[in-house]
């Protein structure tokens, strides 16, 4: 038996059942499982943190051919500084390495990346490398990869906070003039259509401090399987059950995903 050709013949299978008209244009995803990933097969974490990177590259190029226009993943939160030295010392030059090498290719593919988070903490030579990507590619519309490093959501939720509260203090607007609409402007995201859909791996349920705000009204899929081993067939079962839902916002009736070409995201 040809097991490739078995794989292959159900993601064409999946494939047919997605409605092309109601994708998903922006997909969140808390990448999880990693180190639960290497620790079931005797190796140290660091090689599912690998592996994660291998699995990424096959579900943004499956993302961009499906016709979705933005990824936003979760890479690195501000918790995570409290993992051992070495494990953290390991994804810092991991992301160095994966930019280096990768960078070229995604520029190629017009797509724009985009670092969310703090990044004061990194080493002088990762935020280089951070800043030399993002200009590379600031001017790709084709799609967006947003990669959340040192972020989190309680954390961006406070930091737009102050900002209104020291221009409201400087007389720059009126404690009135704030809505939810000036407070979106302001976030880390700004400019970025909210996620339709947050896909979790791992079998966790819950949001572990990712995008608070912007998760608002998005569906979330959960799917019991580790990141490592996440897949496209995996990743078209979470877009046929979004479009399995009636997303009615509070209302009755489902409203229309509308068009990443709406809203712009620079």
């Amino acid at each position: 038996m040809n097991l490739e050709k078995v794989v292959d013949d159900k993601i064409n299978e999946l494939l047919m059942k997605i409605d092309k008209q109601k994708l998903p244009k922006h997909i969140a995803i808390i990448m999880d499982g990693n180190g639960r990933w290497a620790i079931k097969r005797g190796l140290p974490r660091s090689f599912g943190h690998k592996q994660g990177v291998n699995v990424l590259k096959k579900i943004l190029k499956a993302s961009k051919n499906l016709g979705c226009k933005v990824i936003t993943v979760y890479a690195f939160s501000t918790e995570n500084w409290s993992r051992p030295i070495k494990e953290v010392e390991f994804l810092i030059n991991l992301f160095s390495e994966v930019l280096k090498k990768e960078i070229k290719e995604i520029h190629e593919e017009s797509t724009k990346i985009k670092f969310i988070g703090d990044l004061t903490p990194f080493p002088k030579n990762l935020r280089e490398i951070i800043s030399s990507s993002e200009s590379l590619t600031k001017n790709n519309n084709e799609f967006l990869f947003n990669v959340c490093v040192n972020y989190g959501g309680r954390q961006e939720i406070v930091k737009v906070a102050k900002e209104l509260a020291l221009k409201s203090s400087a007389g720059e607007i009126k404690p009135s003039e704030i809505n939810e609409e000036l407070f979106n402007s302001e976030l880390l995201t700004g400019g970025i259509k909210d996620p339709e859909l947050l896909i979790r791996t791992s079998g966790e349920k819950r949001i572990s401090n990712f995008l608070l705000w912007q998760l608002a009204y998005s569906e979330i899929y959960i799917s019991d399987v580790l990141w490592p081993e996440f897949n496209e067939h995996e990743f078209f079962k979470a877009i046929i059950d979004y479009q399995s839902r009636n997303r009615r916002f509070g209302g009755i009736e489902s409203l229309p995903t509308g068009s990443f070409e709406d809203s712009q995201y620079s």
